[in-house]
């Protein structure tokens, strides 16, 4: 019984050792450190991120980004950028009826098409740009 005892603790104290990550006090430290910043409306760092923005994305850009993902290849049943076979019967309802559906999406397609800040002007611009190159 003694013997066992002796080799349990043994044995826990060997995993011990194990989790205990490598370095020296300050190489942990630095490892610990916050890797970014909350910024909230108000404060000075607000100012720096809403200067990044460089205003509103043309259609091209709303695509490229957000809707190629899955327009591009047919993902989860989304019609194929350019395949006009497919893309007959939704035109055919016209533009509000598309516009409808890219707000509040369907089928496998989430609202907005993922870009929830995009503007309705910048997700309208979108579907021109995908209707164009039919």
């Amino acid at each position: 019984m003694k013997r066992n005892l002796i080799a349990v603790i043994a044995f826990m104290t060997s995993m011990w050792a194990f989790a205990v990550p490598p370095g020296t006090n300050d190489e942990i430290d630095s490892r610990l450190q916050p890797f970014g910043e909350v910024c909230r409306a108000g404060d000075d760092c607000a100012t720096a991120v809403a200067s990044i923005s460089s205003g509103p994305m043309n259609g091209q850009q709303v695509y490229d980004k957000f809707c190629s993902v899955c327009h591009a290849a047919g993902v989860g049943g989304a019609p194929i950028l350019g395949d006009t076979a497919v893309w007959e019967s939704r035109v055919a309802k016209g533009m509000d009826a598309l516009m409808v559906s890219t707000l509040d999406g369907l089928n496998a397609m989430p609202p907005k098409g993922t870009c929830m800040a995009c503007a309705d002007d910048e997700l309208s611009g979108a579907v021109t740009y995908m209707l164009d190159q039919l």
